[in-house]
């Protein structure tokens, strides 16, 4: 099951509220986020606040070859001006998002994979987006909540949809990689010469040559690069995943 679109545009404004709320309890804008090495809580919001706007861009251009060039913006460097900053961000991506509706294709650096190349899959993208940022952020400002489980739930099947398909040929013997979220949704996901293909594990599929089992927040956090291999149960040949950690396709 894949969120609607109403859904999706609702669920980037609730995560991007708890973002706002969480650079507000961290100490300064110079408190070091530990997710992400060398950057500052104002990196994280300037990152984030920057791809809003940059994707409200690309959405709002439609079809296009190539996404339209990021603009320098001005980000301010004082807390309340730059959650404002950030705020107006959000507004501008949901309210391209709405005008566009779902269907609106555009260009997307996914688009040869599983994910579609339109407004959904931007919107899904950026709920997930700001999901695991704001993550980042309440890691920073010591004040980690637990994920809603079924947004969490639906970002790992995103990131296997949108980070893990392509016809790129995987270099390494072939592979079936099984993820299973504690809450009872389990994925698949393919490896082999004709690229990496995710879907729904059924009970035909083909035996595992490794598998990851954790909270839907554990898994999701684990694809992200937020935890590691140690955080989960792993079961199989340990190297499948060592492997597709460090694969850059190459379409």
């Amino acid at each position: 099951m894949t969120l609607e679109y109403p859904a999706l545009l609702q669920l980037i404004d609730e995560r991007s509220a708890a973002f706002r709320s969480a650079v507000a309890a961290a100490p300064g804008l110079d408190a070091p986020v530990p997710s992400c090495p060398e950057w500052t809580l104002f990196d994280l919001v300037q990152h984030l606040g920057t791809g809003q706007r940059w994707w409200a861009a690309i959405v709002a251009a439609g079809p296009a070859e190539a996404p339209p060039a990021k603009e320098a913006a001005e980000v301010p460097r004082e807390a309340e001006a730059l959650l404002a900053w950030y705020t107006e961000s959000n507004e501008l991506l949901l309210n391209t998002l709405r005008e566009a509706g779902p269907d609106r294709a555009c260009w997307t650096w996914w688009g040869s994979g599983v994910s579609p190349a339109n407004a959904w899959g931007v919107a899904r993208r950026r709920v997930h987006e700001v999901l695991v940022h704001t993550y980042d952020a309440q890691l920073a400002a010591g004040t980690v909540q637990p994920m809603p489980a079924d947004v969490a739930t639906d970002g790992v099947a995103e990131f296997l949809d949108t980070c893990n398909s392509t016809p790129a040929a995987w270099p390494h013997e072939p592979a079936t990689v099984h993820y299973h979220a504690t809450e009872g949704r389990s994925w698949l996901l393919t490896l082999d010469g004709t690229g990496a293909w995710p879907a729904p594990l059924t009970d035909d599929a083909a035996p595992a040559s490794a598998s990851a089992t954790g909270t839907a927040e554990q898994l999701l956090l684990f694809v992200w690069g937020r935890l590691t291999l140690s955080d989960l149960r792993i079961e199989g040949d340990r190297r499948v995943f060592e492997r597709l950690i460090a694969w850059e396709p190459e379409e």
